[in-house]
């Protein structure tokens, strides 16, 4: 277990800042309300996130660390590293082992529907998922995967699950791609080896395959009416959001400033967060992956619904999700207005 410590006041919150400016015969500018302010003497509040060095999507929590991010909203953040996989994740949220942590989405929907209590409160980026061929492949666009091999880590990961929404909206039934399982690290070799004929996977891995191996791009989750939507989130447990919503407000502003400042930094992000991944992959690309993700997106409240409508539609139509889900519902009930 990795533990940061932050030590400064606790941050005061959003209505008392405007007490203070309307006392003080003061007009708050738009940037005030995500302003640094704490009452002194409050001690920070202690909060547990759980992330996944693995992960390059995972990069803005190693920079809200060393940047200060969470220090200026008065939060002393424990880093609890997680291996596992992102269902996983979302239960150390629910359980309460862990306070918060980032993951992607279409592997959280349908627990979130069954009554996980973790609530959405930003959309962090979009960019990290990637379907790769040889280049000598027949395929050479999306709908070439009917009848094809693909290899996948398991059937219910959130890119088999995006990739599977895309074959059907050009017709296709997703049953009528072969979907195989196997471990991310042996996609390389599974493709080399002709026993699959596409690879499906997140980053960084498979940029690299794509970079070390000449492998051809046939499509990413920033296309269509994906460019602009998150494929990952921040996850706050339920009990946290109720109970103390401005700490899940700092947290979530901090984490949106991260999510700012690795888009505007990208090769210092990378400084920050290379070293913590496992496989060695050298900070120049990581640099690379950040500039194709889209790490300012920072989606809240109506903006992040709409996404989550979006998403939560496209998994009924591909039987992840109950046919009569009532979309809107869900979207309300698992995305709360943490900023307000």
């Amino acid at each position: 277990m990795d533990k940061s410590s932050i030590h400064r006041p606790g941050f005061v919150s959003r209505r008392r800042l405007l007490q203070v400016a309307a006392t003080a015969g003061l007009s708050a500018p738009l940037g005030f309300m995500g302003a640094r302010a704490w009452a002194q003497g409050t001690a920070p509040r202690k909060f547990k996130i759980a992330w996944s060095p693995t992960a390059v999507c995972q990069s803005p929590v190693s920079v809200a660390l060393e940047q200060g991010f969470f220090d200026r909203y008065g939060l002393e953040v424990e880093r609890i590293n997680f291996s596992g996989s992102t269902d996983q994740l979302l239960e150390a949220i629910a359980t309460g082992h862990a306070d918060g942590g980032i993951g992607m989405a279409l592997r959280w929907f349908k627990p979130l529907e069954q009554g996980f209590d973790v609530k959405l409160a930003v959309g962090t980026h979009g960019g990290c998922m990637r379907l790769l061929t040889a280049r000598d492949s027949d395929i050479r666009q999306v709908q070439d995967l009917r009848g094809k091999r693909v290899a996948v880590t398991d059937q219910a990961s959130p890119v088999k699950n995006f990739f599977a929404i895309r074959v059907a909206q050009l017709g296709i039934d997703p049953e009528e791609v072969d979907w195989r399982q196997f471990p991310q690290d042996l996609f390389g070799e599974a493709l080399r080896k002709g026993e699959v004929d596409a690879i499906a996977g997140d980053d960084p891995l498979l940029y690299t395959l794509r970079e070390d191996n000449d492998l051809q791009e046939i499509a990413t989750n920033l296309e269509h009416e994906y460019a602009n939507r998150t494929c990952c989130v921040l996850g706050l447990g339920g009990k946290l959001v109720r109970e103390d919503p401005d700490a899940a407000a700092a947290i979530s502003r901090a984490v949106i400033d991260a999510q700012r400042w690795t888009a505007a930094n990208p090769d210092e992000s990378a400084r920050i967060f290379a070293p913590h991944i496992p496989s060695k992959v050298p900070a120049e690309r990581v640099a690379a992956i950040l500039r194709s993700h889209t790490h300012g997106h920072a989606s809240t409240g109506a903006k992040l619904r709409e996404e989550v409508v979006g998403y939560a539609t496209d998994l009924k139509t591909i039987k992840v999700l109950n046919p009569n889900l009532d979309v809107e519902k869900y979207a309300a009930a698992v995305v709360p207005d943490v900023l307000v």
